[in-house]
């Protein structure tokens, strides 16, 4: 409850805020407070007294009593509804033609007497564990991998599109496509986008989902010997794999994309090495300051940026307003905490 003297101090600063040309919404919500309460506080001039938690109200009508409540613990007790709960109860008794109280009423009356605990040898609720938090400072740090289906050429026809992706400079460093989903496949992706990138034995980390491929034995004796550190998404939680996510759509969406489906499985890895080929060397990303995956993954993308500077510094006539920053991007994290830095960006799952 606020006290008198702090409800007259808080219309005094909401007062003052007005009088300065603030608004009232705003105001009111800078002390924590709702429009309808300043109004009921100052309603009929001066501050009044707030009667809320003084106030005297009526007994329900059909409020249990004593002997009524120690009926539905009776009853919760009792040998033939022990291991139930009060939606299993309520609906046997009416069975019977009795109805005690509402199902509500029964799991409120069990709250108040401590009761209302978990039972039975399935393991209780627990919390959602938080998300993998990765930090990628440079190339070859961090991958996200994951597949996604190419429409063949009859409905329900599909192939499979393995696709790798480093964190750091969105470069796609590993790509295949299969007519079967399966860990033998992506372990063959993985081997040879490690012996690409020459990074055997170096300390990776292969982000992916839980899929079954994603944890078959054949990848992860394969990551063993690779000396590849795995880490995966939550079970059922697409967002915890924003990068993939966002390449398949980058992919799907491209204008000569054949959303009819492809002819051939040939006819599938030519388009999706052209994409790669595009991807990697022309596409200007936008999270990486519209440089090309390819220049940051080489570090050449702080040389760009700063010719960019120098470029606008020549024309300083033509950026009146607020000028595009020219800064390289700096580390890119998997899943931030909002404390760390703004989440990457996010894409609708396309499968």
């Amino acid at each position: 409850m606020i006290s008198a003297p702090d409800r007259q101090h808080a219309v005094q600063l909401i007062d003052e805020a007005r009088r300065a040309g603030a608004r009232l919404e705003p105001a009111c919500q800078t002390l924590g407070l709702t429009v309808r309460t300043y109004q009921r506080w100052t309603h009929g001039g001066g501050v009044r007294s707030d009667g809320r938690p003084d106030a005297t109200r009526p007994v329900p009508a059909n409020k249990l009593s004593d002997a009524e409540r120690a009926q539905v613990l009776a009853t919760c007790h009792s040998p033939a509804h022990a291991s139930l709960t009060p939606m299993q109860i309520v609906p046997r008794l009416a069975d019977q033609g009795l109805y005690l109280a509402s199902e509500a009423t029964f799991y409120r009356v069990l709250r108040e007497h401590g009761e209302q605990t978990h039972r039975g040898r399935a393991q209780p609720p627990r919390p959602a564990s938080a998300p993998p938090r990765l930090c990628a400072q440079a190339p070859c740090q961090i991958w996200s991998w994951d597949i996604s289906w190419l429409p063949g050429p009859v409905k329900g026809l599909f192939f499979y599109l393995y696709l790798i992706v480093d964190l750091h400079s969105r470069k796609i460093v590993g790509w295949e496509v299969h007519q079967v989903e399966s860990a033998e496949h992506a372990a063959t992706v993985v081997q040879r986008a490690v012996l690409a990138e020459q990074c055997v034995g170096r300390p990776i980390v292969l982000h992916a989902d839980n899929g079954s491929p994603m944890k078959g034995e054949a990848l992860l004796a394969t990551l063993y010997r690779l000396g590849v550190a795995t880490s995966y998404s939550r079970p059922r939680t697409s967002n915890d794999n924003p990068y993939s996510e966002a390449l398949f759509r980058t992919c799907k969406y491209r204008p000569d994309y054949p959303a009819g489906g492809f002819a051939s499985l040939d006819q599938a890895r030519q388009w999706v090495h052209g994409f790669v080929e595009y991807y990697n060397y022309l596409h200007r990303h936008s999270a990486i300051q519209f440089v090309t995956p390819a220049q940051r993954h080489r570090g050449e993308d702080a040389e760009i940026l700063a010719q960019r500077q120098q470029a606008r510094e020549r024309h300083p006539q033509r950026w009146a307003g607020k000028i595009r920053n020219f800064e390289p991007a700096g580390d890119v994290w998997l899943n931030p905490s909002a404390e760390v830095v703004e989440p990457p960006e996010q894409e609708t799952p396309i499968r």
